[in-house]
């Protein structure tokens, strides 16, 4: 069956703010997609976005969360994870330093994903990355 005639199957995860939620929604991520052969790179936007929500806007504060969800076809996965807002631009892209320890956060999701999407304001946003398996030689 055609994968754009199928329904996607449907995950969701909601993370209290603190930094070492960031490491179970990799873990979840892992389990659900055991054997995709995107796995490592959803995991690794996970971490990403995960780390962003917590780090820059109100997800990270005292009773902040961040909602992750993954919807998974037979070669795509989109990874969403939703933030509390608070910042009033929206995330971008920065040049870091070469001896920085971060900043490339949001350039690792552009360069791994096939497509990027950032929804919200600063009462919250949805930042999306879209992954597609390589289509297998027999198919």
């Amino acid at each position: 069956m055609d994968e754009y005639m199928s329904s996607p199957r449907v995950w969701g995860l909601m993370c209290p703010g603190f930094r070492e939620e960031v490491s179970r929604a990799r873990r979840w991520t892992r389990e659900i997609l055991n054997g995709h052969p995107c796995v490592d790179d959803a995991e690794l936007i996970v971490s990403e976005l995960g780390s962003n929500a917590v780090s820059h806007t109100a997800s990270g504060t005292d009773f902040g969360t961040f909602q992750l969800t993954l919807s998974l076809l037979p070669r795509t996965v989109a990874i969403s994870v939703t933030d509390e807002g608070g910042h009033p631009e929206e995330p971008c892209r920065t040049e870091a330093d070469p001896y920085d320890t971060h900043g490339r956060g949001l350039s690792i999701v552009m360069a791994l994903a096939c497509r990027l999407d950032i929804t919200g304001s600063k009462h919250g946003r949805t930042v999306t990355a879209q992954l597609v398996a390589p289509q297998k030689a027999d198919q």
